[in-house]
């Protein structure tokens, strides 16, 4: 946040002066909170785009829910906005480049939802095996047919789990006093947080080939869009059935459809689709007997929405008053002046946390984290946050911020530590990381140069001096000549510019790194080609956000 917006919300402005505007509706709950303190509150429901854009002058804050979309036009048109609250867990309809471009706090409530999107997930998990709402159906029509609706039981079946965050947790619970067998795929989820949930942790394949039923609790990034897609659908055991509580996009409909008709699919319950249709009269699942269907309900309960009101409307609150802020999604909840000293290292440290998340390929279950020099005389606990969101992001994406990505960590049984050493090395601040990972040591090691400009200085056993930032190239290969030219040329023919270049090698076991920053993503066909070179070991592509 901004010096001003700080100095704003300390001022000796009246309370009653704090405008927020509701532009979908809020449990009085909330509304009453925000009233007690002294806010101002104005509803305005059902706005058009250009109506709010019109609308946000001359509020402080804004809170909504899943039916407004703050677009860089409506940020861009506020001249006090300072915190956008999200009654709710996705922050998908908030541009929360533009708002952090802006100054603005982007808040949301992460638990609040928990157990009634758990509980629905469940509900049409036991409405799909016993075909309830198609029985419903049929004896309101008249029709007595016990045979046409036979069902399968839930105990002793095989469960899959596809992200064990908060609500797959919650939900493994509820599928374990039912005596089912629950198997887990999330790629941050350790053996040791496994057990303690009574759950297997396994591969995806392995996943998609073992269970009965599987259920989705992962968030709707680049990586998880057609999760469930044609190859998915052609490992599963015949016979599967299918719940999606989570987000639309995750299952590819299309390819749900054919193996629906083809009864591989016993059937599916999707309180999400890829349509943004309401009802989703386009999504090509909707008429099929074997589904069921719920217009996103995961959050619909009394006490769901009480709960999102009052954790959004006391955070708000907080921040317009000048009482801090809580999980914020674009900034650790720090004071501004204290801000403007780490920041720096908090942009180091997500970006250190980023290159390795993306380079690690096994399930990480530990990570130290040495400050070196200046760096470690404060508190470095929102460096350390900003680090493991950056671990995070590229799988989670808006599902993680500064706030919750230790938590994150907790509940994926990552042990976290930090460590400070004030002797000063060749720099005068570094930060260094290990992380433990399939028994082995992962490092990173980073530090600002003039203008706090962020540098990696090395990489496990490598010394090298790269820019994170962008789309990056991180080649290993063997430590010969002409290794570096091949590259080059492979890029150049297919079009890709190089802008830095970094390498670092071990003279010792004659192994080297290169890291490439380029101007555009690689295609996949130009990194396989890479992967080919003779002396070439292995590339990786990574995106490190500017």
């Amino acid at each position: 946040m901004g010096h001003k917006a700080k100095a704003d919300m300390r001022s000796g402005k009246k309370k009653n002066s704090i405008k927020v505007l509701l532009s979908d509706p809020l449990a009085k709950e909330g509304m009453d909170i925000l009233k007690k303190n002294g806010i101002k509150v104005v509803e305005a429901v059902g706005l058009t785009d250009n109506e709010l854009a019109r609308k946000i002058k001359g509020f402080d804050g804004i809170i909504i829910r899943s039916g407004t979309t703050v677009t860089r036009k409506i940020i861009n048109a506020s001249d006090k906005l300072k915190v956008i609250g999200r009654a709710g867990v996705g922050l998908d309809n908030v541009d929360v480049a533009a708002a952090s471009q802006k100054g603005i706090i982007v808040m949301n409530a992460p638990s609040g939802n928990t157990v009634s999107t758990a509980e629905h997930a469940f509900s049409l998990m036991l409405a799909l095996s016993r075909n309830i709402p198609q029985a419903h159906a049929s004896i309101k029509s008249g029709v007595w047919d016990r045979k046409k609706f036979m069902g399968v039981e839930l105990y002793g079946k095989t469960l899959g789990i596809i992200g064990m965050g908060r609500i797959g947790s919650e939900f493994s619970k509820r599928a374990l006093s039912f005596g089912m067998k629950v198997v887990a795929f999330d790629p941050f989820l350790t053996a040791e947080k496994a057990k303690s949930l009574s759950v297997e942790p396994v591969s995806m394949n392995e996943l998609l080939s073992a269970a009965d039923f599987i259920t989705i609790h992962t968030p709707l990034t680049e990586e998880t869009r057609h999760l469930i897609d044609e190859k998915a659908f052609k490992k599963m055991k015949k016979g599967v059935r299918i719940i999606n509580a989570a987000r639309g996009g995750i299952i590819d409909e299309k390819a749900l459809a054919r193996y629906l008709r083809n009864g591989k699919v016993a059937g599916a319950a999707l309180d999400v689709f890829e349509t943004p249709s309401k009802p989703p009269v386009d999504s090509p699942v909707i008429n099929s007997e074997r589904i069921v269907a719920t217009p996103h309900l995961g959050a619909a309960t009394k006490e769901a929405q009480i709960s999102v009101a009052v954790d959004m409307a006391r955070a708000v609150s907080d921040a317009l008053l000048g009482k801090g802020y809580r999980n914020a999604a674009n900034m650790p909840g720090i004071e501004s002046e204290a801000m403007e000293t780490l920041r720096p290292y908090i942009n180091l440290a997500e970006r250190l946390g980023s290159i390795q998340g993306q380079l690690i390929e096994n399930t990480i279950k530990g990570i130290t984290i040495n400050y070196i020099g200046e760096v470690a005389k404060g508190d470095v606990s929102p460096i350390t946050r900003a680090l493991l969101k950056g671990v995070f992001e590229p799988t989670m994406r808006g599902d993680v911020n500064y706030v919750n990505s230790a938590l994150i960590a907790e509940e994926r049984g990552i042990k976290v530590s930090e460590k400070k050493t004030r002797k000063i090395t060749d720099f005068a601040n570094l930060i260094s990381v290990e992380f433990v990972a399939a028994g082995k040591k992962r490092f990173i090691m980073g530090t600002l140069f003039s203008n706090n400009e962020p540098r990696i200085i090395k990489i496990d056993k490598f010394y090298v001096e790269a820019v994170p930032d962008g789309y990056m190239l991180v080649v290993s290969n063997d430590d010969v000549p002409g290794v570096v030219g091949k590259i080059g040329t492979i890029l150049g023919k297919h079009g890709v510019n190089i802008a830095e270049m970094s390498f670092g090698r071990d003279k010792r076991t004659g192994q080297a790194i290169s890291l490439l920053n380029v101007d555009s993503e690689i295609p996949g066909q130009t990194l396989k080609k890479l992967s080919k070179a003779g002396n070439i070991k292995k590339v990786k592509q990574i995106f490190v956000k500017p």
